[in-house]
Protein backbone atom coordinates (compact mmCIF):
# COMPACT_ATOMS: atom_id res chain seq x y z
CA UNK A 1 0.00 0.00 0.00
CA UNK A 2 1.46 3.49 -0.87
CA UNK A 3 -1.41 5.55 0.25
CA UNK A 4 0.28 7.20 3.62
CA UNK A 5 -1.84 10.20 4.15
CA UNK A 6 -3.80 11.05 7.11
CA UNK A 7 -6.51 13.35 6.14
CA UNK A 8 -7.88 14.09 2.51
CA UNK A 9 -8.58 16.90 2.44
CA UNK A 10 -7.87 17.91 -1.53
CA UNK A 11 -6.18 16.64 -4.93
CA UNK A 12 -3.03 18.94 -4.88
CA UNK A 13 -1.02 16.88 -2.42
CA UNK A 14 -1.74 13.41 -4.24
CA UNK A 15 -0.12 11.64 -6.23
CA UNK A 16 -0.59 9.82 -9.34
CA UNK A 17 -0.32 6.43 -7.43
CA UNK A 18 -2.25 7.57 -4.51
CA UNK A 19 -5.48 8.27 -7.15
CA UNK A 20 -4.84 5.15 -9.15
CA UNK A 21 -4.70 3.66 -5.49
CA UNK A 22 -8.34 5.20 -4.22
CA UNK A 23 -9.98 4.29 -7.60
CA UNK A 24 -8.34 0.20 -7.93
CA UNK A 25 -10.18 -0.08 -4.48
CA UNK A 26 -13.17 1.77 -5.39
CA UNK A 27 -13.40 -0.96 -8.65
CA UNK A 28 -14.26 -3.51 -5.52
CA UNK A 29 -16.73 -1.44 -3.51
CA UNK A 30 -18.39 -0.70 -7.20
CA UNK A 31 -19.01 -4.69 -7.43
CA UNK A 32 -19.91 -4.76 -3.07
CA UNK A 33 -22.71 -2.37 -3.58
CA UNK A 34 -24.05 -4.33 -6.54
CA UNK A 35 -24.80 -7.50 -5.04
CA UNK A 36 -27.66 -7.77 -2.88
CA UNK A 37 -25.83 -7.87 0.04
CA UNK A 38 -23.93 -4.52 0.59
CA UNK A 39 -22.73 -4.82 4.33
CA UNK A 40 -18.68 -4.89 5.03
CA UNK A 41 -16.88 -5.16 8.60
CA UNK A 42 -14.32 -2.72 7.34
CA UNK A 43 -15.34 -0.01 9.76
CA UNK A 44 -16.45 -1.88 12.45
CA UNK A 45 -16.13 -0.30 15.88
CA UNK A 46 -15.12 3.26 14.40
CA UNK A 47 -17.60 6.03 14.58
CA UNK A 48 -17.90 8.55 11.65
CA UNK A 49 -19.55 12.37 12.11
CA UNK A 50 -20.47 14.10 8.97
CA UNK A 51 -20.49 18.31 9.73
CA UNK A 52 -22.15 20.06 6.93
CA UNK A 53 -22.17 24.06 7.37
CA UNK A 54 -23.46 23.91 4.11
CA UNK A 55 -26.72 21.97 3.14
CA UNK A 56 -26.12 19.12 0.61
CA UNK A 57 -28.71 16.29 0.66
CA UNK A 58 -26.76 14.30 -2.33
CA UNK A 59 -22.86 14.50 -1.08
CA UNK A 60 -24.59 13.62 2.86
CA UNK A 61 -26.31 10.89 1.61
CA UNK A 62 -23.20 9.71 -0.35
CA UNK A 63 -20.97 9.87 3.10
CA UNK A 64 -23.72 8.59 4.77
CA UNK A 65 -24.51 5.60 3.08
CA UNK A 66 -21.05 4.76 2.40
CA UNK A 67 -19.60 4.84 5.84
CA UNK A 68 -22.92 2.56 7.04
CA UNK A 69 -22.13 -0.02 4.44
CA UNK A 70 -18.65 -0.21 5.77
CA UNK A 71 -19.77 -0.77 9.57
CA UNK A 72 -18.94 2.47 10.96
CA UNK A 73 -21.14 4.20 13.36
CA UNK A 74 -22.50 7.15 11.85
CA UNK A 75 -23.65 10.21 13.18
CA UNK A 76 -24.89 13.24 11.43
CA UNK A 77 -24.42 17.16 13.07
CA UNK A 78 -26.96 19.69 11.89
CA UNK A 79 -24.58 22.31 12.06
CA UNK A 80 -27.29 24.76 10.26
CA UNK A 81 -28.49 24.73 13.77
CA UNK A 82 -25.30 24.13 15.97
CA UNK A 83 -23.54 26.25 18.02
CA UNK A 84 -21.72 27.72 15.60
CA UNK A 85 -25.22 29.91 14.73
CA UNK A 86 -24.23 31.18 18.52
CA UNK A 87 -20.85 32.43 18.16
CA UNK A 88 -18.91 28.57 18.69
CA UNK A 89 -15.49 29.26 16.93
CA UNK A 90 -14.20 26.44 14.49
CA UNK A 91 -11.47 25.49 17.10
CA UNK A 92 -13.73 25.59 20.02
CA UNK A 93 -15.97 23.07 17.76
CA UNK A 94 -12.49 20.83 17.22
CA UNK A 95 -12.30 20.51 20.98
CA UNK A 96 -15.31 19.44 21.66
CA UNK A 97 -14.90 16.95 18.84
CA UNK A 98 -11.80 15.42 20.37
CA UNK A 99 -13.71 15.10 23.48
CA UNK A 100 -16.12 12.67 21.80
CA UNK A 101 -12.99 10.70 19.96
CA UNK A 102 -14.24 10.25 16.89
CA UNK A 103 -12.41 8.23 14.09
CA UNK A 104 -13.37 10.04 10.90
CA UNK A 105 -14.94 13.47 10.28
CA UNK A 106 -16.40 14.91 6.53
CA UNK A 107 -16.81 18.14 6.60
CA UNK A 108 -18.12 20.40 4.44
CA UNK A 109 -17.84 24.08 5.08
CA UNK A 110 -18.74 27.59 3.04
CA UNK A 111 -14.96 28.84 3.29
CA UNK A 112 -11.81 27.75 1.68
CA UNK A 113 -9.27 26.82 3.99
CA UNK A 114 -11.63 25.71 7.33
CA UNK A 115 -11.00 22.28 6.81
CA UNK A 116 -7.89 22.34 6.78
CA UNK A 117 -7.54 24.38 9.91
CA UNK A 118 -10.05 21.74 11.65
CA UNK A 119 -7.58 19.09 10.34
CA UNK A 120 -4.64 20.62 12.17
CA UNK A 121 -7.24 20.80 15.40
CA UNK A 122 -8.75 17.45 15.48
CA UNK A 123 -7.43 13.88 16.64
CA UNK A 124 -8.69 12.01 13.83
CA UNK A 125 -8.67 11.62 10.19
CA UNK A 126 -10.83 14.34 8.02
CA UNK A 127 -12.11 14.24 4.62
CA UNK A 128 -12.82 17.09 3.05
CA UNK A 129 -16.51 17.25 1.33
CA UNK A 130 -15.93 20.74 0.07
CA UNK A 131 -14.48 23.83 1.08
CA UNK A 132 -15.71 27.40 -0.41
CA UNK A 133 -14.35 27.47 -3.58
CA UNK A 134 -10.85 25.53 -3.00
CA UNK A 135 -11.52 22.11 -3.39
CA UNK A 136 -13.95 18.96 -3.62
CA UNK A 137 -11.58 16.05 -3.84
CA UNK A 138 -14.08 13.18 -3.68
CA UNK A 139 -16.20 14.34 -6.26
CA UNK A 140 -12.88 14.35 -8.57
CA UNK A 141 -12.06 11.05 -7.60
CA UNK A 142 -15.69 10.08 -8.49
CA UNK A 143 -15.19 11.75 -11.68
CA UNK A 144 -12.04 10.34 -12.47
CA UNK A 145 -13.30 6.51 -11.76
CA UNK A 146 -16.46 7.13 -13.94
CA UNK A 147 -14.25 8.12 -17.02
CA UNK A 148 -11.68 5.30 -16.08
CA UNK A 149 -14.37 2.80 -16.12
CA UNK A 150 -16.53 4.59 -19.70
CA UNK A 151 -13.05 5.14 -21.33
CA UNK A 152 -11.12 2.10 -20.48
CA UNK A 153 -8.05 4.36 -19.46
CA UNK A 154 -7.42 8.03 -17.67
CA UNK A 155 -4.82 9.23 -19.07
CA UNK A 156 -4.17 11.22 -22.40
CA UNK A 157 -7.78 12.07 -23.09
CA UNK A 158 -8.97 15.25 -24.28
CA UNK A 159 -11.58 17.26 -21.04
CA UNK A 160 -14.03 19.89 -21.86
CA UNK A 161 -14.81 21.66 -18.61
CA UNK A 162 -17.52 23.85 -19.37
CA UNK A 163 -19.49 26.78 -17.66
CA UNK A 164 -18.86 28.25 -14.17
CA UNK A 165 -15.32 27.46 -13.47
CA UNK A 166 -15.22 30.79 -11.17
CA UNK A 167 -16.75 29.79 -8.69
CA UNK A 168 -16.67 26.09 -9.06
CA UNK A 169 -14.58 23.51 -6.50
CA UNK A 170 -15.20 20.79 -8.55
CA UNK A 171 -13.47 22.24 -11.44
CA UNK A 172 -10.52 22.97 -9.52
CA UNK A 173 -9.92 19.51 -8.21
CA UNK A 174 -10.73 18.14 -11.38
CA UNK A 175 -8.04 20.60 -13.23
CA UNK A 176 -5.44 18.96 -10.78
CA UNK A 177 -6.10 15.68 -10.87
CA UNK A 178 -6.50 15.23 -14.30
CA UNK A 179 -3.50 17.17 -15.25
CA UNK A 180 -1.78 14.97 -13.01
CA UNK A 181 -2.78 11.73 -15.02
CA UNK A 182 -1.76 13.22 -18.18
CA UNK A 183 -4.79 14.35 -19.87
CA UNK A 184 -5.59 17.48 -22.26
CA UNK A 185 -7.82 20.03 -20.66
CA UNK A 186 -9.92 22.59 -22.00
CA UNK A 187 -12.23 25.06 -20.21
CA UNK A 188 -15.25 26.82 -21.90
CA UNK A 189 -17.04 29.58 -20.64
CA UNK A 190 -17.62 33.11 -20.97
CA UNK A 191 -14.86 35.32 -19.43
CA UNK A 192 -16.59 36.37 -16.67
CA UNK A 193 -16.90 32.53 -15.62
CA UNK A 194 -13.62 31.62 -16.80
CA UNK A 195 -10.72 33.94 -15.77
CA UNK A 196 -7.89 34.26 -17.33
CA UNK A 197 -5.54 32.80 -14.76
CA UNK A 198 -6.53 29.40 -15.08
CA UNK A 199 -4.64 28.96 -18.30
CA UNK A 200 -1.61 28.89 -15.29
CA UNK A 201 -3.20 25.36 -14.76
CA UNK A 202 -1.74 24.40 -17.84
CA UNK A 203 -4.92 23.82 -19.65
CA UNK A 204 -6.70 25.84 -22.46
CA UNK A 205 -9.26 28.57 -22.51
CA UNK A 206 -12.03 29.24 -25.28
CA UNK A 207 -15.05 31.58 -24.79
CA UNK A 208 -16.56 29.33 -27.69
CA UNK A 209 -18.04 26.46 -26.68
CA UNK A 210 -18.26 24.74 -30.07
CA UNK A 211 -14.46 25.61 -30.70
CA UNK A 212 -14.00 23.97 -27.10
CA UNK A 213 -15.97 21.18 -27.60
CA UNK A 214 -14.11 20.09 -31.19
CA UNK A 215 -13.03 16.50 -31.29
CA UNK A 216 -12.65 16.02 -27.10
CA UNK A 217 -13.30 12.85 -25.36
CA UNK A 218 -15.16 13.95 -22.71
CA UNK A 219 -17.93 16.99 -21.61
CA UNK A 220 -18.19 17.88 -18.41
CA UNK A 221 -21.24 20.73 -17.61
CA UNK A 222 -20.69 22.64 -14.42
CA UNK A 223 -23.46 23.83 -12.44
CA UNK A 224 -24.37 27.97 -12.25
CA UNK A 225 -23.54 28.37 -8.97
CA UNK A 226 -25.91 31.61 -8.03
CA UNK A 227 -25.52 31.82 -4.36
CA UNK A 228 -22.02 32.53 -4.50
CA UNK A 229 -21.97 35.46 -7.32
CA UNK A 230 -22.41 38.52 -5.87
CA UNK A 231 -22.42 40.19 -9.60
CA UNK A 232 -24.26 40.09 -13.12
CA UNK A 233 -21.89 37.18 -14.54
CA UNK A 234 -24.04 36.54 -17.23
CA UNK A 235 -26.47 38.40 -19.09
CA UNK A 236 -29.65 35.93 -18.83
CA UNK A 237 -30.06 32.50 -18.64
CA UNK A 238 -31.21 32.44 -22.09
CA UNK A 239 -28.69 33.80 -23.50
CA UNK A 240 -26.26 31.67 -21.43
CA UNK A 241 -27.77 28.52 -22.80
CA UNK A 242 -27.66 29.63 -26.11
CA UNK A 243 -23.70 30.13 -26.03
CA UNK A 244 -22.55 27.75 -22.95
CA UNK A 245 -25.45 25.22 -22.68
CA UNK A 246 -24.96 21.52 -23.89
CA UNK A 247 -27.29 20.49 -26.42
CA UNK A 248 -27.30 18.30 -29.18
CA UNK A 249 -25.99 20.95 -32.06
CA UNK A 250 -22.72 21.68 -29.75
CA UNK A 251 -22.58 18.01 -28.51
CA UNK A 252 -21.93 16.90 -32.06
CA UNK A 253 -18.62 18.60 -32.50
CA UNK A 254 -17.28 16.58 -30.10
CA UNK A 255 -16.32 13.06 -30.61
CA UNK A 256 -19.22 10.52 -31.73
CA UNK A 257 -18.41 8.42 -28.60
CA UNK A 258 -17.42 11.65 -25.68
CA UNK A 259 -19.46 10.98 -22.67
CA UNK A 260 -21.85 13.82 -20.75
CA UNK A 261 -21.26 14.10 -17.21
CA UNK A 262 -22.53 16.51 -14.39
CA UNK A 263 -21.60 16.44 -10.78
CA UNK A 264 -25.31 17.51 -10.20
CA UNK A 265 -27.50 19.66 -9.57
CA UNK A 266 -28.70 20.54 -12.84
CA UNK A 267 -30.35 23.40 -14.33
CA UNK A 268 -31.93 21.54 -17.23
CA UNK A 269 -32.51 23.99 -20.25
CA UNK A 270 -29.74 26.33 -18.60
CA UNK A 271 -26.75 24.27 -18.16
CA UNK A 272 -27.60 21.20 -20.26
CA UNK A 273 -30.25 20.32 -22.68
CA UNK A 274 -32.93 17.69 -20.47
CA UNK A 275 -32.92 14.82 -23.76
CA UNK A 276 -28.70 14.96 -23.27
CA UNK A 277 -28.98 14.35 -19.57
CA UNK A 278 -31.21 11.57 -19.83
CA UNK A 279 -29.54 9.51 -23.31
CA UNK A 280 -28.13 6.37 -22.06
CA UNK A 281 -26.04 6.03 -24.32
CA UNK A 282 -23.77 9.49 -24.08
CA UNK A 283 -24.85 10.67 -20.04
CA UNK A 284 -23.05 9.22 -17.62
CA UNK A 285 -24.63 11.60 -14.61
CA UNK A 286 -26.16 8.93 -13.07
CA UNK A 287 -23.33 6.19 -12.83
CA UNK A 288 -21.61 9.55 -11.61
CA UNK A 289 -23.53 9.69 -8.63
CA UNK A 290 -22.84 5.21 -8.21
CA UNK A 291 -19.12 5.59 -8.33
CA UNK A 292 -19.44 8.45 -5.60
CA UNK A 293 -20.67 6.03 -2.99
CA UNK A 294 -17.67 3.86 -3.88
CA UNK A 295 -15.13 5.93 -3.84
CA UNK A 296 -16.01 7.62 -0.53
CA UNK A 297 -15.78 3.91 0.87
CA UNK A 298 -12.71 3.38 -0.68
CA UNK A 299 -11.17 6.60 0.58
CA UNK A 300 -12.47 6.00 4.00
CA UNK A 301 -11.04 2.78 4.39
CA UNK A 302 -7.46 3.78 3.27
CA UNK A 303 -7.61 6.58 5.88
CA UNK A 304 -8.90 4.23 8.83
CA UNK A 305 -6.08 1.71 8.20
CA UNK A 306 -3.71 4.52 8.34
CA UNK A 307 -5.32 5.56 11.44
CA UNK A 308 -5.19 2.06 12.56
CA UNK A 309 -1.48 1.52 11.63
CA UNK A 310 -0.49 4.84 13.87
CA UNK A 311 -2.23 3.72 16.99
CA UNK A 312 -0.07 2.15 19.51
CA UNK A 313 -1.30 -2.13 20.04
CA UNK A 314 -3.26 -1.98 23.54
CA UNK A 315 -1.09 -4.17 26.10
CA UNK A 316 -2.77 -6.61 28.21
CA UNK A 317 -2.64 -6.75 31.42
Amino acid sequence: MTFRHKHLLGIEHLAPGDITEILDLAEQYVDLNRRPHKHSDTLAGLTQINMFFENSTRTQASFELAGKRLGADVMNMAMQASSIKKGETLIDTAMTLNAMHPDLLVVRHPHSGAVDLLAQKVNCAVLNAGDGRHEHPTQALLDALTIRRSKGRLHRLSIAICGDVAHSRVARSNLMLLGKMENRVRLIGPPTLVPAQFAEFGVEVFDDMREGLEGVDVVMMLRLQRERMDGGFIPSEREYYHRYGLDAEKLALAKPDAIVMHPGPMNRGVEIDGEIADDINRSVIQEQVEMGVAVRMAAMELLARNLRAAQPESVEV
